[in-house]
């Protein structure tokens, strides 16, 4: 299968089976920092009902998903997991491409679709502002076999009430040419020290999220901001984090938001440290660029996708039968290939074409994965927990962020 572009948040991913099998180091973060306080979002969401019996489908299901995430073998005919789920459902998929959380959130808010594979910077507005409705993962078979990192997190659960079924995951790592930068890097300081001698030759991810990136690296670097969550940063945390990516503004050659420009970037030396996906470094090291991939000591973010359902789903029947087809061992398998991430089904390693799909994504990692801190959308309310502040919301930071790239 040839890589394929995928858009993702306004940037894009990319599927590919694994090109490369790139080992990477992780580093000395807390286990328990990532996972902290799951399922308190730090809010009371709307009260609603989730479904509780499953009854005869609706003859259809409407979608609105990231590209490759609802695959019917028009893109490319041995890709191909909706035909059969609309066979052995009798429910017709019809699938509607997001280019960003924002475009799913609004489409989500008009009603007319039934369930979203939601990231994490839009899940806990979708939640809040009631869009969609608790899940009866009891309804879900497939649920069961969902590795247990991934069940009621911060960004998917409230309170212990699940709000969908995980899709997938992934982690922004640090990347860099081997042949240019030395010693290896372990840290983030590589891409935020004002002093770097590859000023001109940084890359970084492009969206407002990259500012939980800077936070990510104060709280481990600058503990007497008192960070503890790098979603949750009152104005104090926040200004610095904005400050620290202003800075690192004079040192960024390029700001990322197309893969096969990141991978043309490393290649020609453009770039030569920054942050990447996995699978950019496989595509990468299949084209010969001379790069490594690192989980760097501070840890990382990252992010895993919900399949959620609408709180006024015409055809919520549908919709639960689809959230359990696309995490079924099979269906998961493929997505995971095709996209690019570590599956959410833990019997699916065993179903991947590449058998080593799973060890490069390191899908059975939980000690990897428990470094990750998973995109979450940021709210007033603080999400680790404090009351006597109030955090910068997600409004604030996409206005940073458009003055931090000027």
């Amino acid at each position: 299968m040839r890589p394929r572009i995928l858009l993702r948040n306004g940037a894009v991913a990319l599927s590919a089976l694994a090109l490369a099998t790139v080992t990477a180091c992780g580093g000395s973060s807390s286990p328990e920092s990532a996972t902290a306080a799951p399922g308190s979002a730090g809010f009371t969401p709307p009260k609603l009902d989730a479904l509780t019996s499953l009854g005869a489908g609706e003859g259809q299901v409407n979608l609105v998903n990231w590209a490759g995430y609802a695959e019917d073998g028009s893109n490319d005919p041995k890709v191909d997991w909706v035909t059969p789920f609309e066979k052995a459902t009798g429910c017709k998929v019809n699938s509607k491409t997001a280019g960003t959380s924002d475009e799913m959130v609004n489409l989500m808010k008009t009603g007319e679709y039934d369930a979203v594979s939601a990231s994490g910077d839009a899940s806990l507005r979708l939640i809040a502002s009631g869009a969609v409705a608790p899940v009866s993962t009891s309804l879900i078979p497939n649920y069961a076999n969902v590795f247990e990192g991934l069940k009621n997190k911060a960004w998917n659960s409230v309170n212990g009430v699940a709000y969908g079924v995980p899709h997938g995951r992934g982690a922004n790592l640090l990347m860099w040419r081997t042949d240019t930068v030395k010693p290896a890097p372990d840290s983030w300081g590589a891409v935020f020290d004002p002093a770097s001698p590859y000023a001109g030759k940084i890359t970084a991810y492009d969206s407002p999220i990259y500012i939980a990136d800077a936070a990510l690296y104060l709280m481990e670097t600058k503990p007497d901001l008192g960070i503890r969550n790098p979603y949750a940063l009152d104005d104090r945390q926040f200004q610095a984090a904005v400050d620290l990516l202003k800075q690192q503004r004079k040192l960024v050659g390029e700001y990322w938001s197309d893969y096969t420009k990141e991978v043309q970037a490393f290649k020609s030396g453009d770039s030569v440290v920054g942050t990447t996906w996995q699978v950019i470094a496989n595509v990468a090291q299949a084209d010969k660029a001379p790069v490594e991939v690192t989980l760097p000591k501070e840890g990382a973010t990252g992010w895993s996708d919900t399949w959620m359902v609408s709180a006024v789903a015409k055809h919520p029947n549908c919709a639960y039968r689809w959230m359990d087809w696309i995490i079924s061992p099979e269906a998961n398998a493929q997505v995971a290939e095709y996209f690019g991430e570590a599956p959410a089904n833990s019997e699916s390693c065993a179903l991947t074409a590449d058998p080593k799909h799973c060890e490069t994504f390191h899908a059975t990692d939980e000690a990897y994965y428990s470094k990750v801190w998973f995109w979450t959308t940021p709210i007033a309310q603080c999400l680790d927990g404090r009351t006597d502040v109030q955090c910068m919301d997600y409004s604030a930071w996409t206005r940073a962020w458009t003055e931090i790239k000027g």
